[in-house]
């Protein structure tokens, strides 16, 4: 089965959400995980 990756929408709304100084601290981390699985993401 191949790996799930986030689609270009998901990873542009991620983006959004980490950007928005009035997100959360969980919004933040989901949105963090899903950039972290989009196709081409570097990893540190």
């Amino acid at each position: 089965m191949p790996d799930k990756k986030t689609s270009d929408k998901a990873a542009h709304s991620a983006s959004e959400v980490l950007n928005d100084g009035r997100t959360g601290k969980d919004s933040k981390a989901a949105a963090g995980s899903a950039l972290s699985q989009k196709e081409g993401s570097k990893k540190k």
